[in-house]
């Protein structure tokens, strides 16, 4: 399209064959924008599905489908949803995306790690990004994202349901931060591209390379969705040789969330609006203590366990609030984990305080080698090695979670790429803890 301007009808509608259209209007995609479409149709009914398709010229767009949520107030009786993260296009077909899809969630949780900035650097990659080794320029940025819009399956699982996606760290850079970034030229065309290819509104539009990403979403009386933010207020993670001493990482004022961010998701938490509260974030939030030695830092100073002063804040402030029933969705570590949560993590019986479900990658490569450190975790209850996705299903009674994988992403034929359950757990209202079954 180039430099012009295309004008994009859409529509709303109560039935696939649109026969009941509820809802009609127009946009205009401009070059500034990538040619992307943000429709925003208002007035529309609580707790109903829609379906959705967009024209230009003699051109039209395959039906999407989404829903909205419960009114505030309501009682729904559940709300299913799905979490992924982590999709290079390179390492695997996106067989995950097609099994999510057939799923038919209520709502995607997408935590990060949509797209990623380099190349793969495997010799046995499946498929090839176009042109750029590594992207940090908005044209290269929009290349990306359109190639992996390329691919029927994530298509499938965009069309299949409403999205709430935030980003991780591969959509601008690895492992970058917030504050004082040594490369902030690369912060605005990576949100900029973020926000054009993603279902955000244009209060989310990014401006002075900065985006409003965090925000909360209401399903009813039944639960809400904290959608975090652990890149753009980070502080720069504690250099590697700190594990001896631990001086940086371990000071009080030491922040991940920034402060505004950890008041907004604590007063949030203390409204209790909700029967379950889930925090849609990117990186590992339990400890993962690497030698069980309490003189050493042996962590991973990217995640939670290099902010471990912020981390303990939130946890007991969810406690000093009474937040009944607190579950962290994580990320970002390319395999499966289930982890029971304590405030203190140092001693082993201290209270289970909340609940953390890790989402293994949609495609991107993880370690199959069990760790070495399980003893001194004894909070972490699964880990799991398979590609793939974790589906939930909530009432006011309990969380049942389904680690779900592939058998393969190697493959290219979707019917070589089984997908099994291969591990649940629940966990019920009220009595934190993870139980399998």
């Amino acid at each position: 399209m180039g430099s012009q301007t295309v004008d994009v009808q859409w529509e709303l509608a109560t039935d696939e064959r649109f026969a009941n259209v509820v809802a009609a209007g127009a946009e205009t995609a401009t070059p500034g924008e990538g040619h992307s479409v943000h429709a925003e149709p208002a007035g529309l009914t609580p707790d109903t599905e829609y379906f959705y398709r967009f024209r230009t010229g003699s051109h039209i767009s395959p039906v999407g489908r989404t829903r909205t949520a419960p009114a505030a107030g309501s009682n729904p009786a559940s709300v299913r949803f799905a979490m992924a993260s982590c999709a290079h296009f390179e390492e695997g077909w996106y067989h995950a995306f097609r099994h999510l899809a057939a799923d038919d969630p209520d709502v995607v949780l997408f935590l990060g790690d949509y797209m990623y900035e380099k190349n793969s650097g495997h010799s046995d990659i499946v498929r090839g990004y176009v042109e750029f080794d590594e992207v940090d320029k908005l044209a290269e940025y929009r290349l990306r994202y359109a190639q992996h819009k390329t691919d029927p399956d994530l298509k499938a699982a965009h069309a299949a349901a409403p999205w709430l996606p935030v980003f991780d760290d591969h959509e601008l850079k690895n492992n970058w931060w917030g504050v004082n970034y040594d490369q902030p030229a690369r912060k605005q065309p990576s949100f900029q591209a973020f926000w054009e290819n993603m279902p955000l509104p244009r209060a989310m539009k990014p401006a002075n390379s900065a985006i409003p990403l965090y925000r909360r979403f209401r399903w009813g009386t039944l639960a809400r969705f904290h959608m975090m933010d652990t890149r753009q207020y980070r502080w720069k993670q504690a250099p590697n040789n700190d594990n001896t001493n631990c001086t940086e990482l371990r000071r009080t004022d030491r922040t991940l969330t920034g402060a505004a961010q950890e008041k907004w998701l604590l007063d949030g938490l203390a409204a209790r609006e909700s029967t379950w509260d889930f925090l849609g974030q990117q990186v590992f939030f339990g400890q993962r203590d690497g030698d069980g030695k309490a003189a050493t830092c042996d962590v991973s100073e990217d995640a939670w366990d290099g902010y471990p002063a912020n981390r303990r804040r939130i946890t007991q402030g969810w406690v000093d609030r009474r937040v009944p029933n607190p579950v962290v969705l994580t990320g970002d570590v390319h395999r499966h984990w289930a982890c029971d949560l304590r405030v203190d993590f140092d001693n082993h019986s201290a209270p289970i305080v909340g609940t953390e479900l890790i989402t293994t990658s949609i495609t991107s490569r993880g370690s199959t080698t069990p760790p070495s450190n399980l003893p001194q975790n004894p909070h972490v209850r699964y880990i799991g090695h398979q590609r793939g996705y974790v589906r939930a299903t909530v009432t006011p009674r309990q969380l049942t979670a389904e680690f779900m994988g592939v058998s393969s992403v190697l493959v290219r034929d979707p019917a070589r790429s089984k997908l099994s359950v291969v591990k649940r757990f629940h966990v019920k209202a009220g009595r934190p803890g993870l139980r399998p079954g």
